[in-house]
């Protein structure tokens, strides 16, 4: 069995999430910058490799009303960089206000640390993946 990774990605951070071997329990990983976007691509890749991740699941965040805008695009390139792995795309929408309200209800202060809240979308866009 391998790991899955997820990414929510930011303009400013890209939270990680993985799962355990059975692909059932999503865990937050790391927050890593996004620039420079070489050193972020190596650095996941490097997490990847060291956790036997085969599949990368991006959230990419579509717009309400379904359309695609300029983040989910840049979402979507981004993802084009990761080479070797088997990329799938996860809707996100309201994925980070999920991920505050569940901060919030094990009392977590994230708001001086947002890389809290990259890594618990993270998870939840793997869940969103795991349950399907």
């Amino acid at each position: 069995m391998h790991k899955i990774m997820a990414l929510d990605i930011g303009t400013k951070r890209i939270g990680i999430a993985l799962s355990d071997y059975l692909q059932v329990i999503a865990t937050p990983h790391s927050c890593i910058p996004r620039k420079p976007e070489d050193e972020a691509v190596k650095k996941i890749t490097e997490i990847a490799k060291e956790n036997r991740v085969e599949k990368i699941v991006v959230g990419v965040p579509v717009n309400m009303d379904g359309s695609m805008g300029g983040q989910a695009q840049d979402c979507i390139n981004f993802s084009q960089k990761l080479a070797g792995f088997d990329i799938i795309l996860e809707d996100e929408r309201l994925t980070s206000e999920e991920a505050e309200e569940r901060l919030r209800f094990r009392k977590v202060n994230f708001r001086k640390n947002k890389g809290l809240v990259d890594m618990e979308s993270a998870c939840v866009i793997l869940e969103q993946y795991i349950g399907k």
